[in-house]
C-alpha cells in the first residue's frame, strides 16, 4: 500500500482488543517450514530517480520487434482516445459496482458493453465479464451442466482444433467438479472437426459440444452443420470466437437451425494492448432462457421510484458471488478496466470501423501466407477458409527458425509441436491489419534467409 496510516500504538490497542501479543502470533498456525525469513533474490530499495532510470533501461531492452504472433493474443490497433479515456482517474480506480446509487457511470458502461456485444454475438444476453478467453469457456461448461438438466452425464465434447490453453485450464477448472471433457479428432488434411466424425457418439448422453470459430488453426469449421448435430441429440452448444471475426463471419446467435446456447471469448483484440500477456478479459453471452445459470455480472437499465432511468445488477443476488461451492460463479471483480476499454473501442470503431479492421486483417494474412509459401521449404498446411491466421509446414524443426527470425527483429508465429506434433515442422502465423506490405516482405526475405541458413549449417 502507498500509505498505512496505524501507528504503533494503533497497532498495539487492535492486538489488546483481540488478545494478541504481536502481530506474529496472527501467522502462528503456519508451520515454521513454510515461512520464509526473507525475500531472496530482492534487492535493495532504489529511490524515485534510481528506480525511474531502471525501468527505462529495461524497457529500452524491449527493442520494437515484427510480431506475427497470434494464437489468441492479436495486435491490432488502438485509437490513441481508447486508453487516454480509459485512464482517466473516474474509469481507472473505479472497483465492483454493489452500490447503484454511486456507480451510475460504472453501470451505465457495463450495459453498453453488454448490449455491444450481445449484438455482436446475435445472442440475448451477456455478461460483464470473465478473467480471460480460456477461464470463460471453462465457466461456461460448467453453466452448461446446469442449464442442460435433461443430460446427466456431464460430458463435454471438445474438438481439438479448440485453443490447447483453453483445453487445459477447462479441465483444470472444471474437471474436479465432475465435468468429464471428451477430445474429438480433426481431420489433418483439412485442419476441421468433420461433423460425419461425430456418429460414434449416436445415442448417448451429451451435455453441451464446444466449437471454435475460426479454430485454433485459423479454419473456419462446419458450424451449422455442427450445431444442428448437436441440438438434435439434446446436447447445448458452446462457442468460442473471435469478436473481431465477428464483423464479418455469421454470429454464433444465428449457427445452425436456432444459434447455439452460450456463447464466449477473449475480449482482448477489442482494445486491449499486448502487455506481456495480460490482463485480459473474457466475455460471455447466452440465450435468455440460461440467464439466471450465467456467472459474473449482469446489468440491466430500469427506472427509479420517479420514473428516472438508472442502472443497476440484476437477475443476481450479491450472494450467489460468495457461496463457495453452491455459487453460480465466484466471479467477485470483473476485468471492469478492460470491459472499460473494450466499451470505448467498439464506440469509436462502430460496426464499419471493426468490419474494415477485420476485412484488412483477412487480407493481410492472405497475402502473408502467398508470399511465404513462395519460398523454398514452405508450404500450407490446411486449403480452405480462414481468417487472419494459417498454419505453414516447414522442411526443418521450426524452434531454430523463429529463433533465427528472432535475431532478425521478427516474431515469426508459434510453434505447433508441443501442441500437435503429428503435424511435423508446423508453424502458425497471424497479420492483422497493423501490417503493411513493407512488413510482409520483410518476413519473407527474412524467412528464406533463415531456411537458406539453416540448409548451410
Amino acid at each position: 500500500m502507498a500509505f498505512i496510516p496505524h501507528t504503533e500504538a494503533d497497532v498495539a490497542a487492535m492486538l489488546a482488543a483481540i488478545g494478541a501479543r504481536s502481530i506474529e502470533d496472527l501467522f502462528a498456525e503456519i508451520p515454521p517450514s513454510l515461512r520464509g525469513s526473507s525475500l531472496a533474490g530482492v534487492p535493495e530499495a532504489l529511490n524515485e530517480m534510481e528506480i525511474g532510470r531502471l525501468m527505462s533501461e529495461r524497457a529500452t531492452q524491449d527493442g520494437t520487434t515484427l510480431s506475427f504472433l497470434g494464437a489468441g493474443a492479436y495486435e491490432h490497433h488502438i485509437p490513441a482516445a481508447v486508453w487516454a479515456i480509459t485512464t482517466r482517474g473516474e474509469f481507472y480506480s473505479a472497483y465492483t459496482p454493489y452500490q447503484a446509487e454511486a456507480s451510475q457511470g460504472t453501470l451505465q458502461t457495463i450495459y453498453e458493453f453488454q448490449t455491444m456485444i450481445a449484438r455482436l454475438t446475435g445472442m440475448a444476453v451477456a455478461n460483464a465479464s470473465m478473467y480471460d478467453g480460456a477461464s470463460a469457456t471453462a465457466e461456461a461448461a460448467l453453466m452448461a451442466v446446469r442449464a442442460n438438466r435433461k443430460s446427466r452425464s456431464a460430458r463435454i465434447l471438445v474438438p481439438t482444433t479448440l485453443h490447447p490453453h483453453y483445453r487445459r485450464v477447462a479441465v483444470a477448472m472444471a474437471s474436479n467438479q465432475g465435468l468429464k471433457f471428451e477430445e474429438l479428432p480433426y481431420c489433418t488434411v483439412e485442419g476441421v472437426t468433420l461433423p460425419a466424425s461425430l456418429g460414434k457418439y449416436q445415442g448417448e448422453d451429451i451435455t453441451a459440444l464446444v466449437i471454435q470459430q475460426p479454430n485454433f488453426f485459423g479454419r473456419l469449421e462446419d458450424v451449422d452443420a455442427l450445431t444442428d448435430w448437436a441440438h438434435a441429440r439434446g446436447a447445448l452448444v458452446i462457442a468460442v470466437v473471435n469478436p473481431t471475426s465477428l464483423a464479418l463471419l455469421k454470429p454464433p446467435g444465428e449457427w445452425g437451425s436456432r444459434g447455439v446456447d452460450i456463447a464466449v471469448g477473449e475480449g482482448q483484440p477489442l482494445g486491449v494492448p499486448l502487455s506481456s500477456g495480460g490482463p485480459y478479459f473474457g466475455f460471455m453471452t447466452a440465450r435468455m432462457e440460461h440467464v439466471r445459470q450465467m456467472p459474473g455480472r449482469i446489468v440491466g437499465r430500469t427506472l427509479d421510484a420517479a420514473g428516472r432511468e438508472g442502472f443497476t445488477l440484476t437477475l443476481q443476488a450479491r450472494e450467489q458471488h460468495i457461496r463457495r461451492a453452491k455459487a453460480t460463479s465466484n466471479i467477485c471483480t470483473n476485468q471492469g478496466l478492460l470491459v472499460t476499454a473494450a466499451t470505448i473501442y467498439l464506440s469509436l470503431m462502430g460496426p464499419q470501423g471493426l468490419e474494415r479492421a477485420a476485412a484488412a486483417s483477412h487480407a493481410r494474412s492472405r497475402e502473408l501466407v502467398a508470399a511465404l509459401t513462395r519460398t523454398p521449404g514452405v508450404r500450407l498446411a490446411f486449403s480452405g477458409p480462414c481468417f487472419h491466421e494459417a498454419v505453414l509446414l516447414l522442411d526443418r524443426p521450426v524452434a531454430p527458425v523463429l529463433k533465427a527470425l528472432a535475431a532478425r527483429g521478427i516474431l515469426g508465429g508459434l510453434d505447433l509441436a508441443p501442441y500437435y506434433p503429428e503435424l511435423g515442422p508446423a508453424l502458425l502465423v497471424c497479420a492483422t491489419e497493423t501490417k503493411t506490405a513493407a512488413d510482409l516482405e520483410r518476413y519473407r526475405a527474412s524467412l528464406g534467409e533463415a531456411l537458406q541458413g539453416a540448409r548451410a549449417a
